[in-house]
């Protein structure tokens, strides 16, 4: 920065962050950049006073017309007429992270409280509807039975339609909750069986194993259901490349040291990935994937995440994705002791 407060250089690192070129970065002042720029420009104007040689702070810069950039700043004196000031602009990754973590924390306490209100509106009506078209199915008369009772049968399947989702959508709030001891490990290889027998021709399941991590206590038909419910959305998107012989699930285990979840801090968690190569999750609903009744696959019920989200979070943990073209990864994050 010059002492009138205008970039004069930015990096390649800078250009990666602000998604600018150098030439539309130079010439600029920091108002221009960001919506709050008050913070940064005292610590620019305490610098060229030099009221001290460096100073480190993190801050959330807002733009116009894009996210805002959670980053750790440090700002230094310089003795170079041309140049007295240094900005470094350095994203904090660890802020995004439990950023996101309590945006999934809050949505899923939303789903929750969604789920329970749907099936309250949706429960009690439908057993009505159910019970008025078996009613009605008897009192048609013999000679106009067969023709009609096309129609109520239409009602009655749709009825028990609708009560299986909504008691697919409560079982995780229904089923208690059976802890014992698992081993990540067993569970990884009961899916791979089921994927298997599902999926005969065409797709790898390739297995990434760290055999020291240690059991735990937990539920280990809900860990089952979650890794199942991910990894058979993955190789039901790998069609195309079944067809070629190139569909690949990868079941990776691993253990990740001093990790965040929900704000507190674990010494050692579960870092379980399911990475497949398929077509990746499309950009519009890549933020809501975990909502429930939301999918990316024609015919898909939208819950399968949902509930995996649910069967991880009453672990203490936390699933997360990264996706695009040719790579999608699921991320289990669980506390182990």
């Amino acid at each position: 920065m010059n002492a009138d407060g205008c970039i004069i250089y930015a990096n390649p690192a800078a250009e990666n962050l602000f998604e600018n070129s150098s030439k539309a970065l130079v010439d600029h002042s920091l108002s221009e950049l960001f919506i709050n720029s008050e913070e940064l420009e005292l610590m620019f104007e305490e610098a060229l006073a030099r009221q001290f040689a460096d100073k480190r702070q993190d801050l959330t810069l807002e733009r116009i017309g894009r996210e805002p950039l959670q980053v750790h700043v440090v700002v230094t004196t310089l003795d170079n007429p041309d140049m007295p000031v240094l900005i470094e602009l350095r994203e904090n990754l660890q802020q995004l992270k439990l950023d996101r973590e309590e945006r999934l924390l809050d949505q899923s306490q939303a789903n929750k409280e969604l789920i329970r209100n749907l099936a309250h509106e949706i429960k009690n009506p439908l057993g009505g509807i159910r019970g008025a078209a078996q009613l009605l199915e008897l009192e048609i008369p013999d000679r106009h039975l067969k023709e009609l009772r096309e129609y109520t049968q239409v009602i009655i399947k749709e009825a028990d339609r609708l009560q299986t989702l909504v008691d697919r959508l409560l079982a995780p709030h229904r089923r208690p909750h059976i802890v014992g001891d698992v081993n990540i490990h067993e569970v990884c290889e009961r899916v791979r069986s089921l994927i298997v027998s599902e999926f005969p021709n065409g797709l790898k399941i390739k297995r990434d194993y760290d055999l020291s991590i240690p059991e735990f206590r937990g539920d280990k038909e809900q860990l089952i259901q979650a890794v199942l419910n991910i990894a058979h959305n993955a190789a039901q998107v790998l069609a195309a490349q079944m067809k070629t012989g190139e569909a690949e699930i990868v079941l990776r285990t691993r253990i990740a040291r001093q990790v965040t979840l929900a704000k507190v801090r674990y010494r050692l968690a579960l870092d379980l990935h399911i990475i497949d190569n398929g077509p990746g999750i499309p950009p519009e609903i890549r933020d809501r994937i975990f909502y429930p009744l939301v999918s990316g696959r024609d015919g898909g019920s939208g819950l399968g995440l949902t509930l995996a989200q649910t069967f991880v979070q009453q672990h203490l943990g936390v699933i997360e994705c990264e996706s695009r073209p040719g790579y999608t990864d699921f991320r289990i994050l669980i506390p182990l002791p």
